[in-house]
């Protein structure tokens, strides 16, 4: 790929794939802030050295117009720089290594191993580890092999086979540990969740708001749906099988605080939810609701800040999978070239919302 020097800088960018490319002034910043995130994704070539870096490399930071950006270090070497003796950017990263090694023993392991065994496989310290993997994926080695035994036990729940042999071919010791589980993440019992949500209750109820009409529903723990322009046919369609019932206990308080909330998102809100889906989902989730009120974020910094730079595609999938609208603020990502991207609810939403939590902030 050619160099971006040559390009005015608002309009240089490295293609990471066809929607979210690097703007120059993001890998600059990823450099300036050593962020070891972004290794693998963007090479610095040093003007006056003749060398190429990775992000993290530890070195003296050279001034900024001496630096051009590459997406890899074939680019850069073709470009006419070689190889960084310090961090040594075509070397596969030590830490790299250790975490796809543990993917590999979590994902095959029929029981979650122990973070000292884990940590011990892959060459690192118990406590090392943990802040590595955490960095890496949002959450902790527990809370991961927590999520993949979860996502075994949806997987085997929707089959025809045996309740209790789902249980065991996800992993877990016994229908104990997964009805204890299952309180916490499936929101229902294991075979209301097979069964088309039979036995669960899922109250609900719709309001005006200043964005539109909003859907609200919610099972015992919080809300698992908000959305607008929507009725009780959604959740019909989702669990055919479960009592959906209009309004009931406590549901005109929890509509009437998720209203307020709805018409003010650049304020704090403490309404209980009930949402669950992969580690990474999670970790996405989890992100968007660190956006300040006022910020946007690209999907490309959202899929760096969760320990997954190249995973820009899947970032943007999970911002979209996300089924409670504002109060886990997905409208707050948008493209790397500041247009809005999309919005399961319109744009105009989108903006407005922006624009709300701009003018209140």
């Amino acid at each position: 790929m050619a160099s971006l020097a040559t390009l005015p800088r608002a309009a240089r960018s490295i293609p990471v794939n066809d929607t979210h490319p690097i703007t120059d002034d993001e890998a600059w910043a990823a450099f300036e802030r050593r962020d070891r995130t972004w290794d693998g994704r963007i090479i610095g070539g040093v003007k006056t050295t003749g060398i190429y870096c990775r992000p993290s490399c530890p070195a003296r930071r050279p001034k900024r117009e001496n630096v051009e950006f590459f997406p890899n270090g074939a680019a850069a070497a073709k470009a006419g720089y070689r190889p960084c003796l310090r961090c040594l950017p075509d070397e596969v990263n030590r830490e790299e290594v250790a975490l796809e090694k543990a993917f590999r023993l979590l994902a095959e392991a029929e029981e979650a191993p122990s973070l000292e065994d884990v940590a011990a496989a892959v060459g690192y310290s118990p406590h090392h580890f943990h802040r590595l993997f955490k960095r890496a994926t949002g959450v902790t080695p527990a809370a991961y092999a927590r999520n993949l035994r979860a996502k075994r036990a949806r997987a085997a729940l929707a089959g025809e086979g045996r309740i209790t042999d789902a249980i065991y071919d996800a992993g877990y010791s016994g229908p104990g540990r997964f009805y204890a589980d299952a309180e916490k993440r499936l929101g229902m019992t294991p075979s209301a969740w097979r069964d088309g949500g039979r036995g669960a209750v899922i109250r609900w109820a719709t309001a005006r708001t200043d964005l539109g009409t909003m859907l609200v529903a919610a099972t015992e723990k919080g809300i698992c749906r908000l959305s607008f322009d929507e009725d009780e046919t959604v959740l019909q369609r989702r669990f055919p099988k479960a009592e959906i019932a209009h309004g009931g206990p406590g549901m005109a308080e929890l509509v009437e605080r998720t209203v307020a909330a709805v018409n003010a998102p650049e304020k704090p809100h403490d309404l209980p939810l009930d949402v669950h889906g992969t580690a990474f989902q999670e970790a996405v989730w989890r992100e968007l609701t660190r956006i300040p009120p006022g910020e946007t974020r690209t999907y490309a910094q959202i899929a760096a800040a969760v320990g997954r730079p190249a995973a820009v595609r899947a970032a943007g999938t999970a911002n979209g999978d996300n089924n409670v609208a504002v109060l886990i603020p997905c409208h707050r990502v948008i493209r790397t070239d500041g247009t809005l991207g999309g919005y399961a609810y319109g744009l105009e939403r989108k903006a407005a919302l922006l624009e709300r939590e701009r003018s209140g902030a």
